[in-house]
């Protein structure tokens, strides 16, 4: 079978060598001519009698590691004493593998579940040496797991929970190459479609190389002179490679980067042809013929091939005449340019193929071939080598072809005869991408990141810097969509939200110094999120165009407002779109048959905006109107029935225009409630919405009197902008219209919660029938109760749907009261009515662990899945030792401190911490301030500074955290100036150092002529 469905893919690789950490490092190793060759590292030897071996500088010749005790035992879920028993090899093997899937730009979890296979050539680092030397052997029940070679692949595959072959080769020095060659066998007979293929070579005792030196296959220089004259053994090398392999069609068909194609494989032994260990030129050609016959091409077609190369006095000789045997019957009339990574890299025996591939792959990616080091004259016991054979001596381009694509052999040869080829291809040239939009500007753009510890997230953070910053080709756009659909998504979690991407690398270098802002949001998603609770305000949070900017921006916001506007249609003489974009034409907001439909709209169009995003409701509860939207965003209505009661029930108000009012009060329930006594049958309560904010409703006048006895009381009393009564006996003139006009509603079952402000808790939402909604204007609000008990009993997080957020501090103010607030965020704000604004709230929902969909974010954009750097591990020393080298014990090392706390031991160093973090929320609102400018100013209220309610809200959050104190909602507006509230935290910190007073809790951010904290209070209760 030949085409695309038999053909194999190569889209993901990574590779470790010693000062050599990832495949660019690599390539440009290779491009340069560079070997890592140098000596055995004095500090990792395991037991130094090797010293004493005649042939010891030879032992400690080749390429090694510094230290090879490093795991991130964290990140793979491995207990530090399972750690340590590990054999180094299984701990590379895991890191290489993560890294290859990564460099596949596929998230981990996408393999979850899949038939693929895993297969590892690896061989014994000589750890055991270790394990018998520090006594482990005789207790360590993880010694059986951390010394099987089959456990390589099986960890692997338990990493990744894959379900394929799960198999660990050993054919010697071949094992990788024959590793690889089984996977393709696998995935062309259609048994898989992906596999993982690769090999890992370490060295931890030196002395097991004795063997090598004594059969003289050893280069006493530690150097391998690869088919020249000095000819006269390989140097030993460390590392490995991995690569994820997947059948070409679907590699095409998914727009993966393939760096190229796997078209032939053969593997065979040499048979008795030779005597054990010499090489068989006839077994090595027939694995190349039967490579080249799989992959339907001729010899005469190959224009690279990478030997085993060894420089070993017999291998060089039989290798070239293996070569020669294979095209000798061929009409090649060109020399065969060969070369060997090993004059590199070192022979990393079991991995050696595998490293030879992915060299050969990358020179087939990138067109070029590169120097194979150390050749200067030909092995003279090869004669005519120079007349067949051409040994690049640097870089060069590749030779193009006309109407031929790049090929490349590689062989691996394990001693004793087992034989591997595998013939390379260029990849297929990528279809034309459709046109792209160009990068975004102006507007914001998430890059998320995550990782498994703190310390990890701020490297991830400085990596990607990195990257960016050296690469101007790379797109906001594309990063974004790379992060969010390449990466497996972690617990510590970040989200830089870029208008520019200058913005985007401060925000990079903010997370990787261990800061935030608003710009760079971070936090842990510990463990489950808590049900999602949508909570829609009543009327208060309108304002002009609140709709314009989300109408262009966002086509689900779009497409939801004009199915609202078809719904409302029948009911109503004015344009929605009109209104909501604020257009000269439109109908004014100061209409309650106007403003109450308009709010309903926006609410369930936003709603629509979340569910797109990913973040979609467990419950929810509605604010009077609100729960109109409530009713119909939870599915209990349809659109038609909600928009029908909402214009109706908003119409038939007009009824009550004029006949009362409602009125806002600052003090408990149970205060306003004895007070309202005197008035009895006049006013009543309206709404309870938090523990110290009440509105009350009635007459006019009896609402001056109520008004004039709380303020001798120094109780905050404020009159709502309606002319209107609801939730009071003025309702009770309309009962008749609304169920009339509400008749022919039809509720149905929902599985989405609804919580009733009418009923004070859950409600099955049958329910939900025209009688509900005179209930739902007639009947007090229980809001603050029903938000209590959610936060209580079942915590999660509440996002407020609205133009604007008017019950925000209220929800903050319960969830104050517990031990371990929930999340409150917003959708937009007067100030920003943009889906920028939304993403904000969105970072915050994700880094708190509420699943999101990033990926809607980037669709219009028809971004590309670019290169990112993979994982940064942070290792830790777990490691066997001999009581003779070192008394150090064999558990891991303590774990690295993260990010130092602000050092705020004096009022002044809490106060320049506030007047910092103030800037940094007035540098949002364009005010251009810094924390010198307000330490200057300290002593003016936030309200004069430029604050609003969102804003101090926003302040509070963030020097909660970086305070380490716990401060209500309401601070800024009881210590209303920079002075005040830095003295206030000073006391928190450290109350022996405190003499000063704290301010009386009536001082207010306001004067009581100022609509601003009112609005805050009394804001969507109608």
């Amino acid at each position: 079978m030949r085409g695309a469905a038999a053909d194999i893919a190569v889209i993901g690789m990574s590779c470790r060598f010693p000062g050599v950490q990832n495949l660019d490092e690599f390539w440009h190793l290779l491009l340069d001519g560079r070997s890592t060759v140098g000596t055995f590292p004095e500090q990792r030897a395991a037991d130094s009698r090797h010293r004493s071996h005649p042939d010891a500088d030879t032992l400690d010749s080749g390429s090694f590691f510094d230290s090879v005790d490093g795991f991130d035992a964290e990140f793979f879920g491995t207990s530090p004493a399972e750690a340590a028993a590990m054999d180094p090899v299984q701990r590379l093997g895991l890191e290489l593998a993560w890294e290859a899937v990564e460099d596949a730009r596929i998230p981990a979890g996408a393999l979850a579940g899949r038939e693929i296979d895993v297969v590892v050539g690896a061989g014994p680092s000589g750890y055991e040496l270790l394990r018998k030397l520090s006594g482990s052997d005789q207790d360590d029940h993880y010694a059986a797991l951390g010394s099987s070679g089959a456990l390589i692949a099986n960890r692997i595959s338990s990493l990744f929970d894959v379900r394929g072959m799960s198999f660990c080769a050993d054919s010697g020095q071949s094992s990788s190459l024959v590793s690889l060659a089984l996977t393709c066998e696998r995935i062309s007979a259609g048994a898989i479609d992906m596999a993982i293929a690769g090999g890992v070579h370490l060295i931890v005792d030196a002395a097991a190389g004795s063997g090598l030196a004594n059969l003289g296959a050893l280069s006493p220089d530690g150097r391998c002179f690869t088919f020249d004259e000095r000819a006269s053994g390989f140097a030993r090398g460390e590392g490995g490679a991995f690569v994820l392999l997947k059948r070409l069609d679907l590699a095409v068909a998914d727009g993966d980067h393939i760096y190229a194609v796997v078209r032939g494989w053969g593997v065979g032994s040499g048979g008795s042809t030779t005597r054990m260990p010499d090489p068989s030129p006839t077994g090595q050609a027939a694995a190349v013929r039967s490579a080249l016959e799989r992959a339907g091409v001729g010899f005469d077609a190959i224009d690279y091939v990478e030997a085993h190369g060894t420089g070993t006095r017999l291998g060089d000789p039989a290798e070239i005449a293996g070569l020669r045997e294979a095209f000798g019957d061929t009409a090649r009339s060109r020399p065969l340019t060969i070369g060997s990574v090993k004059t590199n890299v070192g022979h990393l025996e079991p991995a050696a193929g595998i490293v030879g591939f992915v060299k050969t792959a990358l020179c087939l990616d990138r067109a070029h071939l590169v120097a194979s080091l150390n050749f200067d004259s030909p092995n003279p016991a090869i004669p005519g080598f120079q007349d067949d054979f051409d040994v690049p001596r640097a870089a060069r381009p590749w030779p193009d072809e006309p109407d031929r694509p790049r090929r490349a052999g590689v062989s691996a040869f394990g001693m004793g005869g087992t034989n591997a080829h595998v013939i390379l291809e260029q990849a297929p040239t990528a279809p034309e991408a459709d046109t792209r939009v160009p990068d975004s500007t102006g507007r914001l753009v998430p890059w998320v990141l995550s990782a498994r510890s703190e310390p990890a997230l701020r490297e991830q953070a400085a990596r990607l810097k990195g990257l960016v910053a050296a690469d101007p080709s790379l797109t906001a756009t594309d990063v974004g969509h790379s992060l969010v659909t390449t990466r497996a998504p972690f617990e510590h979690r970040a989200v830089i939200l870029g208008g520019s991407r200058e913005d985007s690398l401060t925000g990079l270098d903010l997370i990787a110094t261990g800061g935030d802002s608003a710009q760079a949001v971070r936090g842990a998603a510990t463990g489950p999120a808590g049900p999602v609770v949508f909570v829609f305000p009543g009327q208060g949070s309108q304002w002009l165009g609140m709709g314009r900017q989300l109408y262009a921006e966002s086509a689900d916001f779009a497409r939801a407002v004009d199915e609202c506007e078809q719904a409302l249609a029948p009911y109503v003489d004015w344009s929605l779109a009109e209104v909501l974009t604020g257009a000269e034409s439109a109908a004014s907001l100061d209409r309650v048959d106007v403003v109450q439909p308009a709010l309903f709209a926006m609410m369930v169009s936003l709603a629509r905006v979340w569910r797109s995003l990913g973040v979609v409701p467990d419950a929810v509860v509605g604010h009077s109107q609100g729960e109109i939207a409530a009713a119909c965003v939870s599915g209990a209505l349809s659109l038609q029935d909600a928009a029908r009661i909402v214009a109706l029930r908003s119409r038939a108000l007009t009824d009550l225009a004029g006949l009362g009012g409602m009125s806002a009060v600052a003090a408990t329930p149970e205060w306003v409630e004895e007070r309202l006594e005197q008035w009895t049958g006049r006013l009543s309560v309206a709404a309870v919405n938090g523990p110290a904010s009440v509105v009350i409703a009635g007459d006019d006048e009896a609402l001056d009197q109520f008004a004039a006895s709380a303020s001798a009381d120094e109780v905050r009393v404020r009159r709502v902008k309606v002319d209107y009564a609801s939730h009071s006996h003025h309702v009770e003139r309309i009962r008749d219209r609304l169920l009339e006009d509400t008749a022919a509603v039809s509720p149905r079952e929902s599985a989405v919660r609804f919580h009733s402000t009418v009923t004070g808790g859950p409600l099955d939402t049958r329910a939900l029938d025209g009688s509900y909604w005179y209930d739902n204007l007639r009947s007090m609000v229980r809001f603050g109760e029903v938000v209590e008990d959610l936060m209580r009993d079942q915590g999660g997080v509440f996002v407020e749907v609205s133009p604007h957020p008017v019950l925000q501090v209220a929800m903050e103010e319960a969830a104050d009261a517990l031990p371990t607030p929930p999340l409150v965020v917003s959708t937009l704000n007067r100030r920003d009515g943009s889906a920028g604004r939304i993403l904000t709230s969105l970072a915050e929902l994700h880094v708190r662990g509420v699943p999101v969909n990033w990926r809607t974010v980037f669709a219009a954009d028809r971004p590309r899945r670019v290169a990112l750097p993979t994982y940064a591990f942070q290792r830790q020393r777990y490691w066997l030792t001999a009581p003779a080298v070192t008394a150090e014990s064999p558990a891991a090392q303590p774990a690295r401190p993260g990010a130092g706390a602000a050092d705020l031991v004096s009022e002044s160093a809490v106060l320049t911490l506030v007047c910092a973090e103030t800037a940094t929320a007035l540098t949002a609102k364009g005010a251009g301030l810094t924390g010198a400018d307000l330490e200057a100013r300290a002593t003016e209220t936030f309200k004069r500074l430029g604050f609003d309610s969102s804003m101090a809200v926003g302040l509070r959050n963030r020097l909660n955290a970086l305070a380490g104190v716990r401060l209500p909602a309401t601070v800024a507006f009881t210590y209303p100036t920079p002075q005040a509230l830095a003295a206030h935290i000073h006391s928190l910190i450290a109350p022996e150092a405190s003499a000063a007073p704290e301010t009386a809790a009536e001082t207010s951010l306001e004067s009581h002529t100022d609509d601003d904290l009112y609005a805050l209070i009394d804001g969507g209760y109608t």
